[in-house]
């Protein structure tokens, strides 16, 4: 098989194992990362695009955020914008952050997850929240309001668990 006759084979396949399982279409998006890392931190793949990225083993929607750079971060991009900040607030408490207890920090290298870590909803709005209420007024006035904000490498290092690859203490 050629290199290009074996990639139809697997976008084939991939494909189709994605959709008898009900996890989506994994090449939309970061789809296929969230698979990937929901099967190596033992969750189950969320059965949407939207909403929870996955489900804890208790059940519970966590949030993923990736990056394929050299350093662990958690872009939280293109985030809706409300009239006034406490109408922002309770939208990032009630639906994009705190609605999430577990957030996960996933960097991948070469197509694999090399490294996750996890916060919690309340430690991430604690973060973020400052940061976006800053930005608030703003992207008020811009044509296509939307609010951003990083998780830096140095946040989650301080505020985070590092929960893959296990480290040899925590697998004894």
């Amino acid at each position: 098989m050629t290199p290009k006759q074996e990639y139809l084979y697997l976008f084939k396949k991939l494909a189709d194992l994605c959709g008898n399982q009900a996890w989506g279409d994994p090449f939309s998006y970061a789809r296929s990362k969230e698979i990937l890392a929901a099967i190596l931190l033992g969750h189950e793949v969320a059965p949407t695009l939207s909403g929870a990225d996955a489900f804890n083993s208790a059940g519970q929607p966590v949030e993923y955020k990736s990056t394929t750079g050299k350093n662990i971060k958690g872009s939280y991009t293109g985030i809706s914008v409300y009239n006034t900040w406490e109408e922002q607030d309770k939208y990032l408490r009630e639906e994009k952050i705190l609605k999430y207890p577990e957030h996960y920090f996933n960097r991948f290298s070469d197509g694999m997850l090399v490294e996750s870590w996890v916060m919690t909803g309340a430690q991430v709005y604690k973060i973020l929240a400052p940061k976006l209420k800053k930005k608030h007024p703003s992207v008020l006035t811009k044509k296509d309001p939307r609010l951003s904000a990083n998780v830096c490498m140095t946040e989650i290092k301080k505020h985070g668990t590092q929960v893959y690859p296990k480290t040899n203490k925590e697998s004894q």
